[in-house]
């Protein structure tokens, strides 16, 4: 008999019991989009949350995208994508490092963050700002969640993991992927984990249904 396939994010896929993580409340702070070169985009939401503003004041500036998702979401109010991450914020860093130190980043995210690629970044003299133009709760559906001692559990960011330990406790018996290393760090010491090729749920669900 197959195990039920629990999905712990903001978005569905088929063959998985979905359960949203969590609640979102965007905010609009001031921004003069003017100043940059170059967006910084790590999360889907981050397109909801610039439909907030005048289009044209920021559709015509590239953004450094995390993922491929976040990339296809960008590019789904028309923006455009200066380049695409390896799915994780750490890497970041990296890659803003082959730009020329001149050009200046605006780093749209939410009110807390896994990564600290800022920091790094800015060390190495680099010009980023940060406007936080969202946040994210735990959603009722994943503290309510019953999830079997057998199933198999997908989480998609670290706050997913941070939710669910709020109410539940991890199983031997139940099998963890994770989509990323960010993820992986938010469990807890000595779970054992599985961490997807790639940073995608379709990866991840590809794995669940070879358990």
């Amino acid at each position: 008999m197959s195990k039920n396939i629990y999905l712990f994010s903001t978005s569905s896929y088929s063959d998985t019991i979905h359960i949203n993580s969590l609640d979102t409340t965007f905010f609009k702070p001031e921004i003069d989009f003017s100043q940059y070169d170059y967006l910084i985009v790590t999360s889907k939401q981050i397109a909801k949350a610039l439909q907030q503003y005048d289009k044209a004041s920021y559709i015509d500036i590239p953004a450094l995208c995390v993922s491929a998702q976040s990339a296809k979401s960008f590019e789904s109010i028309g923006g455009k994508v200066l380049q695409i991450g390896a799915g994780y914020g750490d890497n970041l860093s990296k890659i803003i490092q082959t730009y020329p130190k001149e050009k200046s980043w605006l780093y749209l995210r939410a009110k807390e963050v896994a990564s600290s690629f800022v920091e790094e970044t800015k060390s190495e003299g680099y010009m980023i700002d940060e406007a936080i133009v969202y946040e994210t709760a735990c959603s009722n559906e994943i503290q309510k969640s019953e999830p079997e001692n057998d199933a198999i559990l997908i989480f998609t960011s670290p706050s997913s993991v941070k939710c669910f330990l709020e109410n539940h406790s991890l199983y031997k018996t139940q099998k963890i992927i994770v989509i990323g290393k960010t993820t992986a760090k938010a469990l807890p010491p000595r779970v054992e984990f599985i961490i997807s090729q790639e940073t995608t749920i379709a990866s991840c669900v590809k794995i669940a249904k070879k358990l």
